[in-house]
């Protein structure tokens, strides 16, 4: 059975940057700047208050983890008035020592351990899209384990680190979206996933995406009549089920196109297109520039 979470984690190439511990005391607050990289941080001890713009605030407690996918713009604080200090994560130099914020010295009121990763992915934009912009998970200590993991081999420096921490970067990306609450997310894969009916039909075109799909064979396996499949689908995922199609089939694409130094006749066999010239054009349409250039661009970048 084809997994589409661990397709599109294996797509988007995670790879770890930077870890750090972080803690607060008192009065303090920090606003950062929208960073756009994916973010992460465990609660190791303590509460502190988070908002991330367009989402309710939330308190984080000891035993969370929070994932932010693209990073917006976001406050951290603790729980008394305070004007937020204002910090640039393209700008800010990254500490090899603990972060303290608030009053220094003595006990923390809260300790964190936080870090960001980057997608090598040069679409990742688009897989991005299809996950919750804000990841808040409680009580699941494979999460906390798997941060501490991360930050050991960050700061160990040994051989391998590179390759390690990518796999556990790739594994805490998983327990994550395995870990949030599909019925309780903004639309996107989770939601669709967790929908009983349109899961069959989500890994059917994971699994066999260079069929000739229709939307009636879809709702069959559904089991729901075309229209309903359709509004049901549209409404959990995002995207009706053949734009969603053909965002899956153009990441696949790009895939084959940077990685593997196909022909732009197999790619488009490979992808469900009768033609190189008919995929050449959904390429173009769909990415902004033909497959042979995006191929070109992406292996000399490599």
């Amino acid at each position: 059975m084809h997994d589409p979470l661990s397709e599109i984690i294996a797509l988007l190439q995670p790879r770890a940057v930077f870890s750090k511990p972080i803690s607060g005391a008192g009065r303090w607050g920090v606003r950062y700047s929208a960073f756009g990289q994916p973010s992460f941080c465990t609660v190791l001890e303590g509460r502190c208050r988070l908002a991330v713009d367009g989402h309710r605030p939330l308190t984080l407690e000891a035993g969370d983890f929070l994932l932010l996918p693209a990073t917006p713009g976001f406050t951290m604080s603790g729980f008394e008035p305070v004007k937020p200090e204002r910090i640039d994560p393209k700008l800010a130099l990254a500490p090899t020592a603990e972060v303290r914020h608030g009053t220094r010295g003595g006990r923390p009121d809260v300790r964190l351990l936080g870090g960001y990763f980057v997608f090598d992915a040069p679409d990742a934009k688009l897989l991005v899209s299809l996950l919750p912009a804000v990841m808040h998970v409680r009580g699941v200590e494979r999460l906390s384990l798997l941060v501490r993991l991360v930050g050991e081999e960050a700061g160990a420096r040994k051989s391998g680190r590179e390759l390690v921490l990518a796999r556990l970067v790739e594994l805490l990306l998983i327990e994550a979206l395995r870990a949030t609450p599909g019925d309780d997310t903004p639309p996107g894969l989770l939601r669709g996933l967790a929908d009983a009916r349109l899961a069959p039909a989500i890994r059917q075109m994971h699994g066999q995406f260079a069929r000739n799909w229709t939307v009636a064979q879809l709702a069959k396996t559904a089991a729901l009549s075309r229209s309903a499949f359709f509004e049901r689908f549209t409404r959990a995922v995002g995207l009706p089920p053949m734009e969603y199609l053909q965002a899956w089939r153009m990441a696949v694409a790009q895939d084959l196109l940077r990685r593997h130094k196909l022909g732009l006749a197999e790619v488009a066999e490979r992808v469900g297109y009768g033609s190189a010239s008919t995929f050449s054009t959904a390429f173009s349409r769909h990415v902004g520039q033909p497959p042979g250039r995006y191929a070109r661009a992406s292996q000399a970048q490599a």
